[in-house]
């Protein structure tokens, strides 16, 4: 089954169960990925699907952090809620140790020797590890790697 299918399931099973919270953020997602294919004029792969719910999250990081810094908990709650049902569609988030292990198999692969081959080496970890892992905490991880 699709990530896009059973959104819709999912979506379905809400609206029946009356349950309203997840329900919404559902709405969100699909209207994300369905404004992408407009926009672009695709179909979107689950990789695609993916990457539209990896900056959905991201986005309601960086609110959360706002709005805690201005102490708004109240909605800072609710983002943390929104966060947690569109986890629910991403896949296991890789440990420190697997993505070494892909660090090295891409330097492996490319042959980068230092910091110069950075965006060479992101270029062939991103989509290996897009839903995954933080490609923040990766561009981290190749530096120190490059680097020492």
């Amino acid at each position: 089954m699709s990530l896009k299918q059973r959104l819709t399931d999912d979506m379905k099973a809400a609206m029946k169960s009356g349950d309203k919270d997840s329900l919404g953020v559902i709405r969100l997602v699909n209207a994300a990925i369905k404004q992408k294919e407009v926009d672009e004029r695709i179909q979107l792969d689950d990789t695609q699907v993916i990457a539209v719910l990896d900056k959905m999250v991201k986005q309601r990081k960086d609110s959360v952090d706002q709005y805690e810094k201005a102490n708004r908990e109240d909605l800072a709650a609710i983002e943390r809620a929104e966060i947690g049902v569109i986890e629910r569609y991403l896949p296991a988030k890789l440990g420190e140790a697997e993505i070494l292990a892909a660090i090295d198999a891409a330097i492996g692969e490319t042959g980068a020797s230092g910091p110069a081959d950075m965006g060479k080496l992101m270029a062939a970890l991103k989509p290996k590890l897009a839903g995954q892992a933080d490609m923040g905490q990766v561009s981290a991880l190749v530096k120190q790697k490059l680097s020492g």
